[in-house]
């Protein structure tokens, strides 16, 4: 699951467009199980003022369809392309002690073994292998990719607000 800046709401999806001619949309979750994002219904947008009831109706390359509650017509679904579903936290399960949500790693601290400070993540991507924490700092030109792996990321401290980092030699 993904970021935004409102600490309550966590993105767990986006509407990637119309599907068809009847007003389905195609939806992409960021759910651990991808189904779960219909138990989070109704969902908001970014800003909390619009609100979505997603009803799936069957899984589609990348996603799934759906109808979502006041879109009726292709057009008002590529219309939403590109909105990001939030649910608030309340409505997620509580995570194992090694798991994190995406919005809790946003902004933290990082700092390297030896207790320097190297910079702040930027965002936490995912290319298909594995989470990767995008860092950026003074001593970093433009932004770095850390694996987010036991051995790179050794702890990581919600509490405080920062993480420690083992990079493999030479990426910062």
């Amino acid at each position: 699951m993904t970021d935004t800046n409102d600490n309550d709401l966590v993105c767990v999806g986006a509407i990637a467009g119309s599907y068809g001619v009847r007003g389905e949309v195609r939806i992409k979750s960021y759910c651990a199980v991808p189904e779960d994002i219909e138990l989070y219904s109704p969902l908001t947008d970014e800003t909390g003022t619009k609100s979505f009831t997603i009803l799936l109706t069957r899984a589609i390359k990348n996603g799934f369809a759906a109808h979502l509650g006041d879109v009726e017509t292709k057009e008002d679904g590529d219309a939403l392309r590109g909105t990001r579903l939030f649910a608030h936290r309340d409505q997620l399960p509580s995570l194992p002690d090694d798991e994190y949500y995406h919005a809790d790693l946003m902004g933290l601290a990082v700092f390297d073994t030896g207790g320097t400070q190297l910079g702040r993540v930027k965002s936490v991507q995912n290319h298909g292998a594995s989470d990767l924490l995008e860092i950026e700092g003074p001593g970093i030109k433009g932004t770095a990719l850390l694996p987010f792996t036991l051995a790179a990321v050794p702890t990581v401290d919600l509490a405080t607000g920062r993480i420690i980092v083992d990079p493999p030699e030479g990426l910062l």
